[in-house]
């Protein structure tokens, strides 16, 4: 796509939204509706992209981007006239008498950038939000996942109205021709690197942006934990999405020394269970995203320091680009494995001697996009609660946040900013524009000049809640 191409998609897309077509709620809704539709007549062909582009398994496919996409749609579906309606609050007696709401309108054009690693899901889920605030949106699904990008690019037109919500395919010159435009919002999940790329360029327009970066979401094992069920929920939250290829994916663990043997122990007896002896040919894993990611993970296996605290696993095979769930205890500190984002099947175990230096070390690092803590003490879990940070935290599991629609999903800090979900989504693609209503009754005098000393005092009393002397000073006003 050429600049030119992007210059005019642009303006179709800006005369779309101008022309007040996607504004009305049996619009929006008619588009949800239809998503529901595309979900369930496609299902077979969208298992099949997501195989083809990262071997995910059918079951994750169903369970973290088709179920959750269809669950957003009903969701919004439920409450979009209510999330649409003005909200109303009070005034201030310095705007008395008068009413005043709350209007939710939609921004204009938006632009979605989406990822590689849940490549239906993280594309359409924006969408959903984009479409329900009444914008026109354009999709960018990652070319890390061509088979996505392409089925999303057949079948958006198909059933969405492709007059307001455009595909575009493509890899980073497409992605910089579309950021060059001005947008009206702009929202991107991926990595903080590229995130920081996003930034700059809607800086120039001073364009809102959303951004769903990443970071090392840490787990803490407290000594006083179910130590099986634990392991079991640490297991299926990283190795369960994607193999451990997720934003939320568990990146370390910071346990307690005394529960340390304990957890290794039971994270390999789950993962046995969950993979057999030779993982490779499990049907239930997926596989590395291409063979660049599989060279940086092994990279990050291979290094000094860490290839000789590898206690469980440590296969891979570069013709399938596969690695297996692989458990490193207690490597350096300063190791890459422990510095960058590991997106991939490496869980890294790292001993303490208490919950506070756990959470010391996590308060020293960028804040992440996750937090999961697993202890029975009650006291330990306000205290992890109000004394750290990160875009969302669960106790005693692990990403099931993500899936909860009452609750904004987000990062903070190197972790991203803006959230969305549910009627966050709808707020993320929406102004609130205050508005304020006035009758042409009771015009007070003391507001406009000259300003005589009986109005100074007036304005001053009403000002300071002095009502009585208030009247006394209106009054003297009068005589005079």
């Amino acid at each position: 796509m050429d600049p030119l191409q992007t210059d005019r998609l642009v303006a179709e897309l800006r005369d779309e939204f101008r022309s007040g077509r996607t504004r009305p709620m049996d619009w929006r809704a008619a588009q949800l509706r239809a998503m529901l539709r595309m979900i369930d007549e496609r299902e077979g062909e969208i298992i099949e992209a997501l195989d083809r582009d990262i071997g995910k398994p059918a079951y994750e496919t169903y369970v973290a981007e088709l179920s959750t996409i269809a669950n957003s749609c009903t969701n919004a579906l439920k409450h979009l006239r209510s999330w649409m309606a003005p909200e109303k609050v009070s005034t201030s007696m310095i705007s008395f008498p008068s009413s005043g709401e709350i209007v939710p309108e939609p921004l204009g054009v938006a632009l979605v950038i989406s990822a590689w690693n849940f490549p239906f899901l993280l594309s359409l889920d924006p969408v959903i939000g984009a479409i329900c605030a009444g914008n026109a949106v354009v999709l960018k699904p990652s070319e890390l996942a061509p088979a996505t990008a392409a089925l999303l690019a057949k079948l958006v037109p198909l059933y969405l109205d492709k007059k307001a919500i455009r595909v575009v395919e493509g890899g980073v010159p497409e992605t910089t021709a579309l950021l060059d435009q001005q947008w009206d919002k702009i929202f991107y999940t991926g990595s903080t690197r590229v995130g920081k790329i996003v930034m700059a360029a809607a800086a120039k327009n001073l364009t809102p942006v959303v951004l769903e970066l990443g970071g090392k979401s840490p787990v803490l094992v407290d000594s006083n934990v179910d130590v099986k069920v634990t392991a079991r929920r640490i297991a299926l939250g990283k190795w369960g999405n994607n193999n451990a290829q997720a934003c939320i994916s568990p990146d370390y663990i910071l346990a307690d020394e005394s529960v340390v043997p304990k957890l290794i122990t039971a994270i390999k007896e789950c993962l046995l269970e969950f993979y057999g002896d030779d993982p490779s040919r499990s049907k239930d894993i997926a596989r590395v995203v291409n063979g660049s990611h599989f060279e940086r993970l092994t990279g990050l296996l291979d290094e000094d320091g860490v290839k000789d605290k590898i206690v469980f696993g440590g296969a891979r095979d570069s013709n399938k680009l596969f690695i297996a769930p692989t458990v490193i205890l207690d490597p350096p500190a300063d190791s890459a494995v422990m510095t960058e984002e590991i997106f991939g099947p490496l869980l890294p175990v790292i001993p303490v001697d208490s919950m506070e230096s756990a959470m010391s070390f996590v308060n020293t690092r960028p804040k992440p996009l996750a937090l999961y803590l697993f202890t029975r003490d009650k006291a330990l879990e306000k205290k992890v609660v109000s004394e750290t940070s990160a875009g969302g935290m669960v106790v005693n599991d692990t990403v099931l946040h993500f899936v909860t629609e009452t609750m904004p999903f987000g990062g903070v800090g190197h972790s991203g900013m803006g959230a969305y979900h549910g009627k966050f989504s709808f707020d993320a693609f929406s102004h609130r524009k205050a508005v304020l209503y006035r009758g042409f009754w009771a015009d007070m005098a003391s507001r406009y000049p000259p300003y005589t000393i009986a109005k100074q005092n007036f304005v001053r009393n009403f000002l300071q809640g002095n009502y009585l002397e208030a009247i006394k000073a209106l009054l003297q006003n009068l005589r005079s």
